[in-house]
């Protein structure tokens, strides 16, 4: 069944080639594709372009498909070119030719549209949570170990005291900036594009306003054209933000696994997260963040996929962008999982607390001896001459009793204010809105 077929039929190779993947991808986007649809004929009905009745039954029928999709019961059959096609297949052989009228309005362009908005802040409140626990994971480890040193790097060389407060805390911190980032995507996606047709609107009296507030969109892309135009940036500006989170997770993935080997022995990892070898039966590999790694830097190209797909199309459709679906609508999936998982070992990993006492780390006190000096009357640039050439001479003996008091420091972590941070940001999605509106449609 194609929407657009009339008295021809098309090769069947120019089809395999051109629905491609479009019926797999479409299979995310099929609970989304209902709700448009009962917003949709909703307005209809208040313009007169539906009876009452008929209003019921269709929105009776869509019920009954939306839970077979939530079910994971929904099937695009073979010959259906996609999810539209489908849900309007299924309503005409329930109720006749009644459901052809829910296409009145609208084309398959701002029905893909719409439907990718809803999964996509769907997906983005999937994602948010997830941010959240992880973080709330890392400030409770922060505040948990935020009395135990550890020695900090820089050119991966010891340099100056550091605290697993510190360390946990950082990447709590730079989630809290990501969420940031996702929120900014969040609100650029809860546009309501419906009602732009194929991007130049319609000459029926469509009530824009009345499905942006049915789905529960902030707003609606107003000019029809752009609306048409937000395809592919929306998708473009929600991969950056997702590669935002992905590059945190990543970073924090590569220090476990670090700072779980044997040469360093910072921290280890909860045995049932780490597997073995098949020669070598000492090794527990860091296995789940090594993979945590890889797919994180994977997603941290999806912006550049996306980028590339659409960066020099005009205004107006084309078929390009059904290519952006393969690539983005399953990368939710994988950042949820990593996150995850993260969470997961994390909220059970356990720290040394005795590493500096290997005097391989006595050096990191160095410039706490220098600054001491410092503060007793001594040109700092003496008193750093004076301590490098003790520690040359092995004279050097730290003194590893250390007080920094300043904001985000070893002794003043400010967990405090990074989580009214998050938080702050958390609240300001509103998802709630969201979740009202489409309960609403469905009851």
């Amino acid at each position: 069944m194609k929407l657009w077929e009339k008295d021809f039929s098309i090769n069947s190779e120019i089809e395999r080639f051109t629905v491609g993947r479009d019926r797999e991808m479409d299979l995310y986007l099929a609970p989304y594709d209902v709700l448009g649809s009962m917003a949709h004929i909703t307005m209809l009905e208040s313009i007169g372009l539906l009876e009452s009745d008929e209003l019921r039954q269709l929105l009776a029928a869509l019920r009954d498909i939306h839970a077979l999709c939530m079910k994971g019961e929904f099937v695009i059959e073979e010959g259906v070119e996609d999810v539209h096609s489908q849900v309007e297949l299924m309503l005409t052989r329930k109720l006749g030719d009644m459901g052809k009228k829910i296409h009145s309005g609208r084309s398959r362009n701002d029905q893909v549209l719409v439907d990718l908005k809803l999964f996509t802040r769907q997906q983005l409140k999937d994602i948010a949570e997830a941010v959240k626990v992880l973080f709330d994971e890392l400030i409770a480890k922060s505040e948990q170990y935020k009395d135990v040193l550890m020695p900090g790097y820089t050119h991966l060389q010891v340099a100056m005291p550091s605290s697993f407060g510190l360390w946990f805390g950082a990447y709590a911190e730079s989630l809290a900036d990501d969420m940031l980032f996702l929120q900014a995507a969040y609100r650029m996606t809860n546009r309501n594009p419906l009602g732009s047709a194929a991007g130049y609107g319609s000459s029926f009296p469509l009530d824009r306003t009345m499905t942006t507030r049915l789905l529960g969109f902030d707003s609606m892309d107003y000019n029809v054209v752009y609306a048409q135009m937000g395809r592919g940036k929306m998708e473009r500006n929600v991969a950056f933000a997702m590669a935002t989170i992905a590059g945190t997770v990543a970073k924090l993935a590569f220090d476990a696994c670090l700072f779980n080997s044997q040469n360093f022995s910072f921290v280890r990892l909860p045995k049932e997260c780490t597997t073995g070898s098949s020669i070598m039966p000492h090794k527990k590999n860091p296995d789940v963040f090594e993979l945590i790694r890889a797919k994180c830097n994977k997603l941290q190209a999806l912006p550049q996929q996306v980028t590339l797909i659409m960066n020099n199309l005009p205004s107006g459709y084309f078929r390009d962008l059904q290519i952006i679906k393969e690539v983005f609508l399953p990368a939710f999936g994988e950042l949820l999982d990593c996150l995850q998982m993260a969470a997961y070992i994390i909220n059970k990993i356990e720290v040394n607390e005795h590493i500096l006492d290997n005097p391989l780390y006595d050096p990191i006190f160095s410039v706490e001896e220098v600054n001491r000096l410092a503060a007793a009357g001594m040109p700092f640039r003496d008193a750093y001459k004076k301590v490098g050439l003790d520690i040359e001479a092995g004279r050097f003996v730290p003194d590893k009793q250390i007080h920094h008091t300043h904001e985000g420091s070893i002794g003043n972590l400010c967990n405090d204010r990074i989580s009214d941070l998050m938080q702050q940001t958390y609240d300001g999605f509103h998802f709630e809105r969201m979740t009202e509106a489409e309960k609403a449609l469905l009851s």
